[in-house]
């Protein structure tokens, strides 16, 4: 693409003139470590770094022109073109979307946005999609999907310059839909311009990110944005029993369908709900008709998933048939209420929960799958370089809905993690008994079952060890926090960490090594 049409998408009169029009773009990249000969070289300036320093080697590296924002110094020779815009970072978006002809135009972008059950409603409407007959991609927390192929996902919602060319190549694999998370930090740092969006929904707002939106008020208008940019032909489905419900319907023209249980909703459970350790059951009463609904997901906030689901489903003028199918052949959720089943005779949950919200969600429904005598234990801990405001309300979350609680690291990163842990512990009630498990929770007496307790192992792995230890037939160990991750961040490195894999390597080790103690 020559330099003066790409550079066309930030002007409205048509190319830009200038001899340097007609050199020819090969790519654009914001990241100066991948400039090569032909590429266009867009200098944002980030959280941590200001891509207008690395310009020089940008230009060395075969960069035709840059892209740099008015004020910025910007140091080039007379051969290398600067062209200035007002922010970098909305230019780069449209610079993206233009290289790449327009991706969303040619597939049909579905957003999901909200604190919590994006991945799981993301999953959900991918599968229901499939059950319709059409090809959908998906791009989340946990990775992106195109096909048969798997990519990585170092964020939610991608920059947007990889977003754009992930919609390209998904339109280039046949796909008619993307299904995508969509992060208030992506909607408040422009990743989701120029994206035309066919339906978008909205799952709920609880305490999270203030580290970055710095109050609720802020967070909430980052997601306002996503149902702001819907034209009056698409569609909106929102949440109504959330209390952001009534401001998101106000700030969009689209059509609005509503889902809850507690509210009279457009899409809402008719009759009673069967729940049980095997999922879910129920009927959605949708203005399409009744559909009839079986999920292997458990939890009332798997509810509230389902429904935000089948709303997206009748948006997209899926069938009920189709919507039945796609919830029911969609199993499982990797780090979501994940069942680990090594031959225990307890069971173990495995949950990306991270919020005061959704660990409360969480251990609600683990207690209704337990009877009265059982333990719920949970291991969890707060990340390093986040929201500090959460970890006391997350210690109470935790406390609240379980018998011992099992306080730990998460991703530490550049904190230290006792000091993490005595802010999570500052939330515990009063009159929490805190306990000394030595050596690793084998003596189970060491916690009282007639009063709530709690421990501190900063160790993760020996934590979780601890928590197997402890546990008897019928209990439940909740590990809460990770869920899909693969790795645990302390100071600036990663190192690999699977609460799956490590609770699986507990289990066989305390089988090997204590025979039937857990089945006396």
């Amino acid at each position: 693409m020559k330099l003066g049409e790409l550079v066309s998408a930030l002007t409205v009169n048509g190319p830009t003139p200038g001899p340097w029009s007609q050199r020819e773009v090969t790519a654009v990249v914001q990241d100066s470590r991948r400039a090569a000969p032909g590429s266009l070289f867009v200098a944002v300036r980030g959280a941590h770094s200001d891509g207008h320093r690395f310009i020089p080697q940008a230009v060395g590296q075969g960069a035709v022109a840059v892209v740099a924002e008015e004020k910025a110094v910007v140091e080039t020779g007379p051969d290398t073109p600067v062209i200035r815009v007002p922010d970098s970072r909305k230019a780069l978006a449209r610079l993206a979307a233009k290289f790449y002809d327009y991706p969303s135009r040619r597939i049909k972008l579905v957003g999901i946005t909200g604190t919590k059950g994006k991945t799981t409603t993301s999953y959900l409407v991918r599968s229901i999609i499939e059950a319709a007959g059409h090809r959908a991609g998906l791009i989340g927390t946990i990775d992106y999907r195109i096909g048969d192929r798997v990519y990585p996902a170092p964020n939610t919602t991608p920059e947007s310059l990889d977003l754009q060319a992930l919609f390209a190549e998904m339109a280039e694999q046949g796909a008619r839909y993307c299904v995508l998370e969509v992060s208030s930090h992506a909607l408040a740092l422009g990743r989701t311009d120029e994206c035309v969006f066919e339906a978008a929904a909205f799952t709920n707002l609880a305490h999270e990110h203030l580290d970055f939106h710095r109050t609720m008020d802020e967070y909430l208008a980052a997601k306002t944005l996503l149902f702001s940019g819907l034209s009056p032909d698409k569609t909106a489905v929102v949440n109504v029993d959330d209390a952001a419900a009534g401001t998101i319907i106000k700030r969009t023209t689209a059509r609005v369908i509503t889902y809850g249980i507690m509210h009279h909703a457009d899409v809402r459970p008719a009759g009673t709900i069967g729940h049980s350790i095997s999922g879910l059951s129920f009927t959605v009463s949708t203005a399409a008709g009744e559909i009839g609904i079986a999920s292997s997901l458990v939890g009332r906030h798997n509810i509230y998933n389902i429904l935000a689901a089948v709303g997206l489903g009748v948006a997209l003028g899926c069938s009920g048939e189709a919507i039945a199918m796609g919830i029911r052949q969609m199993q499982a959720v990797p780090g979501r209420m994940e069942k680990i089943d090594a031959g225990q005779p307890f069971g173990v949950l495995v949950d990306y929960a991270h919020t005061e919200g959704s660990l409360n969600s969480l251990l609600e429904a683990v207690r209704e799958m337990t009877t009265p005598a059982a333990w719920v234990i949970t291991v969890f801990g707060c990340g390093g370089d986040r929201d500090r405001a959460k970890r006391p309300k997350m210690g109470a979350a935790a406390i609240a809905g379980s018998d011992l609680v099992i306080v730990t690291s998460d991703n530490p990163r550049t904190e230290d993690p006792l000091a993490i842990i005595g802010e999570i512990e500052s939330g515990m009630t009063a009159g929490i008994k805190r306990v000394k498990l030595e050596p690793l929770g084998r003596d189970r007496a060491a916690a009282s079952s007639s009063t709530k307790s709690y421990a501190v192992i900063p160790d993760r792995s020996e934590a979780i060890e601890a928590a197997v230890r402890l546990a008897g037939p019928g209990d439940v160990v909740v590990l809460a926090g990770k869920g899909h991750e693969d790795y645990q961040i302390i100071g600036e490195a990663k190192f690999p960490f699977d609460d799956r894999e490590e609770a699986r390597k507990a289990i066989r080790k305390c089988s090997a090594e204590c025979g039937v103690r857990n089945a006396e």
